[in-house]
């Protein structure tokens, strides 16, 4: 072979040689490529620099890309399904079951649930411990006639699960079409069977107020803070002055809440202008909001109060017994209250999703966390179920000799 020919030679096997390490280079490079730059059709997916996480994006964006390459089922769900899985995961994380994101169809759902007529059987639940719980039955609704009690743990709903649920999703499964029935299966302290109700929903009418007179004590029911409340029990206030009684009774058991002014208000009663009523404490966000009394203020130190509570008193009922117990004008008898006392605020996330937070707390007077604490009772009495069954008010008959 004449020396041309072998450079021509050793020229096409360099070049071959160059272009596989080349080929092999940008092969090895491609594979070793950040996971984000791997991901296609997903719009946004770099960290905006206005964010300044400092978080290592790298594990999502892996997972991602193994979940796609590796699960047979991953292609029947969208990119944009997969995105808003994350998100609630990520509203999750804060351990608050009252965070919770809303995708397109859960988002429709929640807003009509808002400003709807709806069916029901007339009761709050809540999340605690991560257990769906019974807060109060609403006096004279399906809920209450079949025999639903504050702290019942809801372990199914029809046939399906409360494992894992989160508030409003059990909240639409228990709604449904008026005269339909739901069953719920429920744990209750006390019977270690499980306890099957169906119950017929309902349009669902809460009432408000009603009073009565045992002994010589003027016993005010309050059963929710609504936009009527401080009417009503103003109303109430002019019948106990009639009466010519000293000894008054607020009974706010089985009161889950409602309006957070209508509390201010009612609690305004009993204090004098300026007297801090509930702290909206935002944490190191801003300031935090101070609601104080309006000062009617219209009783002497003559009035003997009582306030009853159990694990259905929440929200605005923590509210008035927290302030009234911190500033020593009542005496709280019953069971510990629910400790549902934070703000949620709904923000809109894109035009079809949102996303309902706390975002902040509220604190008692003496500045204690009703979310964490809840409302202690001076006097602890428990109705045990041989009391429900025979329709024995324990709780009343305390607060009636306390105020003997």
């Amino acid at each position: 072979m004449s020396n041309f020919l072998k450079k021509i030679v050793y020229l096409i096997i360099g070049l071959i040689l160059f272009i596989g390490v080349f080929t092999l280079g940008i092969y090895v490079g491609f594979s070793n490529r950040p996971e984000i730059d791997k991901i296609t059709g997903v719009n946004n997916k770099e960290n905006p620099p206005i964010l300044q996480v400092k978080a290592d994006f790298f594990p999502f964006w892996k997972v991602w890309n193994v979940i796609n390459d590796k699960n047979p089922d991953a292609l029947k769900i969208s990119d944009q399904d997969k995105i808003y899985g994350a998100i609630q995961g990520l509203a999750s994380s804060l351990n608050d079951p009252y965070t919770v994101f809303f995708p397109p169809s859960k988002d429709k759902m929640f807003k009509e649930s808002v400003s709807g007529e709806f069916g029901g059987v007339g009761m709050e639940v809540g999340i605690k411990d991560k257990i769906l719980v019974v807060i109060a039955p609403l006096k004279d609704t399906p809920a209450y006639k079949v025999g639903i009690k504050p702290g019942d743990k809801i372990i199914k709903i029809d046939a399906t699960s409360t494992t894992d649920i989160n508030l409003e999703e059990a909240i639409w499964v228990i709604r449904g079409e008026i005269d339909t029935v739901v069953k719920l299966t429920i744990l209750r302290e006390g019977i270690t069977e499980p306890i099957e109700l169906n119950i017929t929903r309902a349009r669902i009418q809460i009432p408000t107020i009603d009073t009565e007179i045992k002994e010589d004590v003027f016993v005010i029911h309050l059963y929710n803070f609504s936009t009527n409340s401080p009417e009503l029990f103003k109303n109430a206030l002019d019948e106990f002055d009639k009466s010519g009684l000293a000894k008054m009774i607020i009974d706010l058991r089985g009161n889950p809440g409602g309006f957070l002014d209508a509390a201010v208000d009612i609690t305004s009663w009993f204090l004098p202008a300026g007297k801090i009523i509930v702290t909206e404490d935002f944490g190191i966000k801003k300031d935090p909001i101070i609601y104080r009394s309006k000062g009617y203020d219209i009783f002497t130190d003559k009035l003997r109060l009582a306030i009853l509570i159990d694990g259905g008193s929440a929200s605005a009922s923590e509210i008035l017994a927290g302030a009234l117990h911190d500033y020593n004008l009542a005496t709280i008898v019953g069971e510990k209250s629910f400790g549902k006392g934070s703000v949620q605020e709904l923000v809109s996330i894109t035009p079809d999703t949102s996303l309902k937070i706390t975002v902040a707390k509220w604190l008692t007077p003496n500045g204690v966390s009703i979310s964490e604490k809840g409302v202690v009772p001076d006097y602890e009495v428990k109705i045990s179920q041989e009391d429900f069954e025979k329709k024995i008010d324990a709780q009343m008959d305390k607060a009636l000799e306390i105020l003997k």
